[in-house]
């Protein structure tokens, strides 16, 4: 085998056994989400639902909607994330160098900045574009993951470092993309760099202090993963069992699970009455699947740890032995769902893999995993039974092997969505979920494991899925409780923004050429678009000052799809092969980092 290298684009009641209390709410940010008025956490909520009851801007007058105010981040990198909104405060973020402002809703000037001093050699290593993916509020601070693993607690009024926690290595490979999460009293993170063989890995630290409460592994030894082998369970052959001793271990070849990814760098999601936290985790290294015989448990699953100690009660696993880098740190949405005439506490996660999985939250029972794109070809389907997916062979990395090239996998490696968060709306119980149309062709090659060296193992290209008349993208409606699409609006491009959800029976979302959007969510139909200068890949936020509702998003192509944009690169392969399959977006848009907030005029 050859060996290659690669250049990278820069880029509940929980029981007795779990936990012995369960967490109080910060006081200060539960009243905030209670608040309507206020846009408090990244997803609104702690289930991720990214909907607001507010509903000034509705299906009857949303196609009045103006340009309010703008603002400009002085960043020219991919936006991802969105702003928080607390009282008359507004708290905006950049890409890289990681900016924070605060800025007075009242006349929109700047009451403090924060510009971290960090290495710019942490670009070299950050995969795929020098994102963040935003800021965290709660105890009177605001929480900002650096992107070289430095977390961040700033006062809320003045900007002052309140404490800081070092949360890696950038020299291994190790970054930060997500966005910081405040769950009860603690302050809960991940950590980035899949691509470089980093072990993946969920920490919570102390609100107050800083100081580090527990670290929970995705590989490796049961007691570094927080597994009890008797008490932590997982789904097989039609019920839960426990995933018994080495249950990790078993499933890596020697010590591979050292590099085995894993990664966290998603949304994760909380529910105060179970006390359970719930996250993704990502591809395993390298992404050459021969190199790594074994189901390589626990990378590309769902994992529900109790918020004190960081024990797992459950974990899933979706892609055992992944082939294709579907990395599983999608967002978890939490909702109460109708299904066989009761109401299920249910998970939500649609996977990079296709496949949009429902799960009893409290349990970890696989309740419905089916295709939320059509063109998905990998998996005939997910049996739901053993919570295996049945594959299919000639799309199989693993069954061609090294230096084959394997050609129509539908999806690409991005997924039939990447972190793009989708909106819940409790009305219709809908799911609005903005997804990519791409496939690709991929060729693994053998690669070394080197400490802050790139780690993938294989050569891709990106292009459109079939039957769509050459869209690379769609928005669509999702039914989890039947596992059905209910409507779907195609887009030229991939949808790479967060949705959002409001009582006025509207959804919001952006596009690459740089639009943002609102359909009725009853049948997807078009009824307002305003043209921003960049692409959006940031998420669609919503809020209320002064009795007037608002709609905001950032403006600044880049992330994945974009990357090609972002970093100047040119060869179609480069970027792990979003280059080429996104190079017409240059014909559509440009760099850019702006808030566009919206309104209706008075």
């Amino acid at each position: 085998m050859k060996l290659r290298t690669l250049v990278l684009g820069l880029a509940v009641v929980a029981g007795t056994a779990f936990s012995s209390f369960v967490a109080q709410a910060d006081s200060q940010l539960d009243a905030s989400i209670k608040n309507s008025s206020n846009w408090a956490a990244q997803a609104g909520d702690y289930s991720n639902h990214r909907y607001s009851p507010l509903k000034q801007i509705n299906e009857s007058n949303v196609a009045k909607m103006q340009v309010a105010w703008t603002m400009s981040t002085g960043v020219l990198r991919g936006h991802e994330g969105s702003p928080l909104v607390i009282g008359d405060t507004m708290y905006i973020h950049s890409p890289f160098p990681n900016k924070v402002i605060a800025i007075n809703l009242k006349d929109q000037t700047f009451i403090w900045q924060y510009e971290p001093k960090q290495d710019t050699q942490v670009v070299s290593v950050m995969c795929c574009d020098t994102v963040n993916r935003g800021l965290a509020f709660g105890d009177g601070k605001i929480f900002l993951q650096q992107a070289d693993t430095k977390l961040v607690a700033l006062d809320a009024k003045t900007g002052d470092v309140k404490w800081t926690a070092q949360n890696g290595n950038p020299k291994a490979g190790e970054t930060n993309t997500n966005a910081p999460h405040v769950f009860g009293d603690k302050v809960v993170t991940g950590i980035s760099g899949g691509e470089f063989g980093v072990r993946g890995r969920l920490i919570a630290y102390d609100i107050k202090t800083g100081k580090e409460v527990w670290k929970a592994f995705s590989t490796g030894p049961d007691n570094e993963m927080l597994l009890d082998p008797d008490k932590t369970m997982t789904w097989v052959d039609g019920k839960m069992v426990p995933v018994g001793a080495d249950s990790s271990l078993k499933t890596w070849k020697g010590d591979q699970w050292k590099s085995g990814g894993g990664t966290t760098w998603g949304w994760y999601a909380w529910d105060p009455k179970l006390n359970l936290v719930y996250y993704g985790t990502g591809n395993p290294g390298t992404w050459n699947p021969t190199q790594r015989p074994g189901d390589n448990k626990w990378s590309m699953s769902i994992f529900a740890r109790d918020l004190n100690t960081g024990k797992a009660k459950w974990v899933y696993q979706m892609t055992p032995h992944d082939e294709w880098d579907y990395d599983g740190v999608n967002e978890m949405i939490l909702a109460d769902l109708p299904m066989g005439g009761k109401t299920v506490p249910a998970i939500v996660h649609l996977d990079r893999n296709g496949f949009g999985y429902t799960l009893n939250r409290e349990t970890g029972q696989l309740l419905v995993a089916d295709k939320y794109d059509p063109a998905v070809n990998w998996a005939d389907r997910v049996d739901v039974k053993s919570g295996l997916p049945i594959r299919n062979a000639a799309y199989s990395t693993q069954a061609a092997g090294p230096d084959h090239n394997v050609k129509g996998i539908c999806p690409a490696a991005l997924g039939s969505k990447d972190q793009q968060p989708a909106a819940f709306d409790p009305n219709t119980k809908l799911f609005l979920v903005p997804t990519n149309h791409v496939c690709m062709d991929y060729e693994p090659f053998e690669v070394e494991y080197v400490s802050g060296q790139p780690y993938v193992g294989a050569t891709l290209s990106m292009y459109p899925g079939p039957n769509e008349k050459g869209a690379m993208g769609n928005f669509i409606a999702w039914d989890a409780a039947k596992g059905k699409i209910a409507w779907s609006k195609p887009e030229k491009f991939s949808v790479w923004s967060g949705a959002l959800a409001t009582a006025g029976g509207i959804a919001f979302y952006g596009t690459l050429e740089g639009y943002l959007k609102a359909v009725r969510i009853s049948d997807g139909k078009e009824l307002w678009k305003f043209k921003t200068p960049s692409g959006i890949i940031g998420n669609v936020f919503t809020y209320q000052y002064q009795g007037k509702q608002f709609v905001g998003v950032y403006s600044g192509i880049g992330g994945w799809a974009g990357i090609g944009m972002a970093a100047g690169l040119e060869k179609s392969n480069e970027g792990l092969g979003a280059v080429g399959g996104y190079r017409e977006l240059a014909k559509y848009t440009a760099l850019g980092g702006t808030l566009f907030v919206f309104a209706i005029p008075s």
